[in-house]
C-alpha cells in the first residue's frame, strides 16, 4: 500500500517539478525579455505559476491514479508496461508543447495555443516555411532528448520490483479511488466559484512576467477547449448594455453624408494586400528612414489613410476582416469553421452581385489556414495559387517570390485575360519569416524583405499606369495583419497595430491624406459606399468616410482586446486576468472605451453562435 501510495505521490510531484523548471529555462531563453528583473522576480514568477501547474499536474496523474486502482487487484507485468506507454505519451506531449512553445513566443509574444495546429493540418509546408531547415532540425532534436529525459525521470517512479498484491484489496482501492477523485481540487482550482484559468497567475504589470508563469500545457489544452460555446465565452457586461453600446457602435447613419473620393462607381479593382507591413516602414507615417520609397511615394500620389489599425496578428484574421469587415477574435479563428464563413457577406460576394468578376492570386498554398474554402465561399472560383507556377519559380519557402506572382497578374492583364469590371486581389507572402528573397538592398534581413517586396509593387504600379486600364482602375493597398517592424514594441500597445491603408489608380479625384481613425473591418462599407453598393448586411463594418459613422479601431490578440478612440485615447484589456495592461487618456474615457471595447467583444462571440 506504502509504496503505491508513495508512487503516486511522486508522479504528481514530478509533474509539477517538471512545470517548474519550464519556467526559468524560459526566461533564460529569452534573457534578453528578463535583463531588467530581479531574482524575487524570477521566485514570484514560479510561486504564481503553481497553481497552473498543479491543475495541469492533476490532469496527468488521473490516469496514474486509475492505474493504481488496477494494481492493487494485479502485479501483471503488462501493467507496468502500460505505465511505460503512458509515460511516453506524456513525455512527447510536453516535450513538443514545452519546445514548440520556446520557438514559438518570440515570433507571436503570447504563450501556446492551438493556432499553429490549426495552422500545420491545414498546410504542414507553410505551417513550417517561417523557419530555417537548421531551426527544425535543433527543434526536434531538442524535443526527442528532452522527452527523453522527462520518460527516464518518470520510469524512476516505477521502480525495479514489482509490487505485491496487498491484503484488503477493496479497501486499498477505495483510498486510491478517493485520491483520484482529490485530483480534480487541483485541477478545478480550489472550491471557489471561478475555476481554473490563465489569468490566475497574472501577477505582475510586466506581461513578460506573467506570461513566464503561464504553464504551456495548460494554455495549448485551455485554447482548444474554448473552440465551442462561443456564446458562453467573454461575458465582460450585462446582455443589456452590452446591446445598448453595440448598438450605437454599429449604427448606419445616411451613406449620402460620405466623402466621394473616385470618380467611377464601377471602376475595376485591385487589392494588394501586403504582409506584415506597418505605418514604421512607410516615411509619410512613422520611419525616419527609407525602406519603403515605392509605397511612400504611391501614398503621396493617392489617398492615404493615416490613423488605420490592424485588427489581428495572423492571415487568416486579417482578411476575414478586410473582406467580411469581421472583427478577429482572440481565442479563435472564425476562417477554419467553413460552416460560419460561408455565412459571411464579403466584399467580393457584394461585387459579384453586380457583375464584377473575381480573381485572387497568390504564391503560397491556397489551403493553408482554411484559405481555400473561405475565399470559394466568398464568390471567388478563381484562385491562382502556388501550383499554377513552375515548380523553378516556387523558390520561396512560402511559394512563388513576390515578383512571379506581381508578374503573373501584370501577364495576365496585359493579354486580358481577367473579365472586366473586375476585382483582383493579390496576397503578398516575400516580407514573411524567413525573410528570404531575391534581392540585397538593406543590411537588415527583415526590411530588406520590405524593400523587396516594395520594389514588386511599385514596378507593378508603374507598369499598370502604362496601360489603359488605369483610368478605370482603383488600387486598394493595405497589410494583412499587424506588422512585424520595430522590433521593439510591444504586443499589448496599440501603436504595434498602426498600418497604413492607400487608394490609388487612375478613377482617384485627388490626393489627400485621412485622419479618421478606422481598422481593416471598415474596408467593407468604405469601399462598397464608394462604388454607391449597399454594406448594411456588413453589421460590424462602418464607413470611414462618413462622418455620421461612429469612428473607433478595435484588435484582438491572445487574449486581450484594444480600442481607440478617435481622440487617441486607448485602452487594452487582457481577458485571461481581467485587468487593463496599457491605457492613454483621462480615467472616465477610459472605463468608457474599455466598456465599448467589452460590449463589442461579447457581441462578436454572439454572432459567431449563431453563425
Amino acid at each position: 500500500m506504502k509504496r503505491r501510495l508513495f508512487r503516486l505521490i511522486a508522479i504528481y510531484l514530478l509533474f509539477i517539478l517538471i512545470f517548474i523548471l519550464q519556467k526559468p529555462i524560459f526566461m533564460a531563453y529569452y534573457h534578453s525579455l528578463f535583463d531588467n528583473i530581479t531574482i524575487s522576480d524570477w521566485f514570484k514568477v514560479i510561486w504564481n505559476g503553481l497553481p497552473l501547474d498543479f491543475s495541469f499536474a492533476g490532469y496527468l496523474t488521473i490516469i496514474p491514479g486509475i492505474l493504481s486502482i488496477v494494481s492493487v487487484w494485479t502485479n501483471s507485468e503488462l501493467l507496468k508496461k502500460i505505465f511505460q506507454g503512458y509515460f511516453i505519451l506524456v513525455s512527447l506531449f510536453i516535450s513538443s508543447i514545452f519546445i514548440l512553445d520556446l520557438g514559438l513566443y518570440d515570433y507571436w509574444g503570447f504563450r501556446l495555443d492551438s493556432t499553429p495546429f490549426f495552422y500545420f493540418f491545414s498546410s504542414p509546408k507553410d505551417a513550417f516555411a517561417s523557419v530555417t531547415i537548421g531551426l527544425l532540425l535543433v527543434g526536434f532534436v531538442s524535443m526527442f532528448i528532452y522527452a527523453a529525459a522527462l520518460f527516464f525521470a518518470l520510469s524512476l517512479t516505477l521502480g525495479k520490483e514489482s509490487l505485491k498484491l496487498p491484503f484488503h484489496r477493496i479497501n486499498d482501492s477505495l483510498i486510491f479511488l478517493i485520491l483520484t477523485g482529490l485530483l480534480f481540487i487541483p485541477i478545478r482550482g480550489g472550491f471557489t466559484v471561478s475555476t481554473m484559468n490563465i489569468g490566475k497567475v497574472y501577477f505582475s504589470n510586466n506581461q513578460r512576467l506573467n506570461h513566464a508563469a503561464i504553464n504551456p500545457c495548460f494554455s495549448f489544452i485551455d485554447s482548444f477547449m474554448r473552440q465551442t460555446k462561443f456564446d458562453k465565452q467573454y461575458r465582460l457586461l450585462e446582455a443589456e448594455e452590452a446591446d445598448a453600446r453595440f448598438a450605437k457602435l454599429t449604427q448606419k447613419p445616411s451613406s449620402a453624408d460620405s466623402q466621394k473620393l473616385i470618380n467611377n462607381t464601377r471602376p475595376n479593382v485591385v487589392m494588394i494586400i501586403m504582409e506584415s507591413f506597418s505605418s514604421y516602414l512607410l516615411q509619410t507615417l512613422e520611419a525616419d528612414t527609407e525602406i519603403t520609397p515605392h509605397v511612400d511615394r504611391i501614398a503621396n500620389e493617392g489617398i492615404l489613410f493615416t490613423n488605420f489599425y490592424a485588427n489581428s496578428f495572423r492571415t487568416d484574421r486579417g482578411l476575414v476582416s478586410i473582406f467580411s469587415g469581421y472583427p478577429a477574435q482572440p481565442t479563435t479563428s472564425i476562417m477554419k469553421y467553413a460552416r460560419k464563413t460561408q455565412s459571411l457577406p464579403s466584399i467580393p460576394k457584394s461585387l459579384k452581385a453586380e457583375g464584377y468578376h473575381l480573381y485572387y492570386y497568390y504564391g503560397g498554398d491556397a489551403d493553408f489556414t482554411n484559405m481555400r474554402s473561405y475565399l470559394i465561399s466568398m464568390g471567388i472560383d478563381n484562385i491562382v495559387c502556388d501550383k499554377d507556377f513552375p515548380a523553378g519559380e516556387r523558390l520561396s519557402k512560402w511559394g512563388a517570390h513576390d515578383e512571379v506572382v506581381f508578374d503573373k497578374l501584370w501577364g495576365n492583364l496585359e493579354e486580358g485575360k481577367l473579365q472586366s469590371p473586375f476585382f483582383v486581389a493579390l496576397q503578398t507572402s516575400s516580407s514573411h519569416e524567413p525573410f528570404d528573397v531575391p534581392y540585397n538592398k538593406l543590411k537588415d534581413e527583415r526590411l530588406n524583405a520590405f524593400a523587396y517586396t516594395d520594389e514588386c509593387i511599385g514596378k507593378f504600379i508603374d507598369e499598370l499606369k502604362t496601360s489603359p486600364l488605369w483610368n478605370n482602375t482603383l488600387v486598394v493597398l493595405v497589410p494583412d495583419h499587424l506588422g512585424c517592424y520595430p522590433y521593439n514594441i510591444q504586443n499589448e500597445s496599440a501603436g504595434r497595430f498602426k498600418i497604413p491603408m492607400i487608394l490609388s489608380g487612375g478613377v482617384i479625384n485627388e490626393p489627400a491624406r485621412i485622419n479618421t481613425i478606422g481598422s481593416q473591418i471598415d474596408i467593407a462599407a468604405t469601399l462598397l459606399n464608394q462604388l454607391d453598393i449597399s454594406h448594411e448586411e456588413f453589421t460590424f463594418s462602418k464607413d470611414i468616410l462618413n462622418p455620421g459613422s461612429p469612428h473607433f479601431a478595435f484588435f484582438t490578440m491572445p487574449d486581450f482586446l484594444g480600442w481607440v478612440s478617435p481622440e487617441q485615447e486607448e485602452v487594452v484589456f487582457d481577458c485571461s486576468s481581467s485587468q487593463v495592461i496599457n491605457s492613454k487618456g483621462s480615467a472616465e474615457k477610459i472605463e468608457e472605451n474599455l466598456k465599448n471595447g467589452k460590449a463589442y467583444l461579447q457581441k462578436l462571440y454572439d454572432d459567431i453562435a449563431k453563425r
